[in-house]
């Protein structure tokens, strides 16, 4: 990789710490709760006043896209994101905090949408680009782990009321992205400029190879988030495991998905992406049957983190198969793989009706058949 083309990734990838920002929003919640005496319900639906928005925005994102250009429209979410943290920093209330909790997840929304293809003007090998697309999933992961920590930070010293003071720090690096990214010079794409409908949009579905990407990143989605989900309920229902204890189940599966991704990053600058993602998600597959038939917690725990290992590129993988299938449309079919993502959140409750009626084995069986749908997704599509 040239050292130019590495010093104008440098902006983007900070911009993949900045959408890990979103994931602070969870651990705020308490403190909000207390500082309002918000009811439990109304609490619960703060995680979603930031992801909801990933349905709504996402395939709006993409059409903008074709007439302001990428780089214009990461500035743009990078605006709303910096307004979100500002907000209860002039007017602490209610409601403020909801609008703010709001903008970082629409910010967040039209990010994950335009920085994931303005990737591809930087990076135009398609080696390069599914290798950067898995670096910025690491960047990213650090980021959801750095974020709390920040947070904490600012309530031991200032107390749990002030936890909104963490904001200016996080709103700070936001500001350096966006003037770091304003001032390199990034090739501009040639988009069609045309405004395009939800129905125009949702038209490329009728894409076999389209639908199936899009089927494949909710399942990856669904698969991650119901491995985390049920880490600690397997761990507690199988080997009665104290929740001091079941923590360590999820830990080591982010633990591992982390340097899973680490190690995708380099090697899929050096091996065929497709092989990669065929090879991984066999294992990963085998790896969740090991996890169905295990009677040793140290077996599970093992599981866990192969489950995380092996996944771990899959969603930069997928991503990328998409946009270079149809490049020509790839600002509308990145709104299209981000939706999913929002999509992917339907897999949870259907893991926990499964527990209700068939064990903690019920929920494993659907994180098999999301699995088993991707391993058929992987001889699907096409060598890159």
């Amino acid at each position: 990789m040239k050292s130019k083309t590495l010093f104008h990734m440098l902006p983007l990838l900070l911009g993949f710490f900045v959408m890990g920002f979103c994931d602070i929003v969870g651990f705020l919640s308490d403190y909000v709760q207390r500082a309002f005496q918000w009811s439990d319900v109304l609490t619960g639906f703060v995680p979603s006043m930031v992801f909801i928005w990933f349905l709504f925005f996402s395939i709006p994102a993409g059409n903008v896209m074709n007439r302001i250009g990428r780089k214009t429209t990461v500035m743009v979410s990078l605006a709303l994101t910096i307004v979100g943290m500002v907000l209860p920093l002039i007017t602490y209330t209610t409601i403020s905090c909801m609008m703010a909790f709001a903008l970082l997840g629409i910010g967040n929304a039209v990010l994950q949408v335009s920085l994931n293809p303005l990737l591809g003007n930087v990076l135009t090998d398609s080696r390069y680009l599914t290798s950067g697309l898995t670096a910025g999933q690491v960047v990213k992961a650090l980021s959801s782990l750095f974020g709390p920590e920040i947070a904490v930070l600012v309530v031991t010293r200032y107390g749990d009321d002030s936890w909104y003071y963490c904001f200016p720090v996080l709103g700070a690096i936001t500001v350096v992205t966006a003037v770091w990214l304003w001032l390199t010079p990034i090739k501009r794409e040639q988009g069609s400029g045309a405004s395009l409908s939800f129905r125009d949009t949702f038209r490329l579905l009728s894409d076999r190879m389209v639908l199936l990407l899009f089927l494949g990143i909710l399942m990856v989605v669904g698969l991650d988030v119901s491995v985390n989900y049920m880490g600690s309920k397997l761990m507690s229902a199988r080997f009665l495991w104290d929740s001091a204890d079941c923590k360590y189940a999820p830990q080591t599966y982010f633990l591992l998905r982390t340097t899973g991704a680490m190690l995708g990053s380099v090697l899929l600058t050096r091996i065929d992406a497709v092989s990669y993602f065929r090879v991984n998600i066999v294992l990963c597959v085998a790896s969740i049957v090991g996890l169905i038939l295990s009677e040793s917690a140290s077996l599970a725990i093992v599981c866990f983190g192969c489950i995380g290992f092996f996944a771990s590129s899959v969603f930069s993988i997928v991503y990328s198969v998409a946009m270079q299938h149809r490049p020509e449309h790839a600002n509308e079919i990145s709104g299209l793989m981000v939706t999913a993502i929002s999509g992917g959140a339907i897999v949870t409750p259907v893991v926990g009706y499964c527990i209700s009626i068939m064990g903690v084995v019920g929920g494993l069986y659907i994180v098999l058949a999301c699995a088993l749908y991707l391993l058929v997704c992987a001889y699907a599509v096409k060598h890159t």
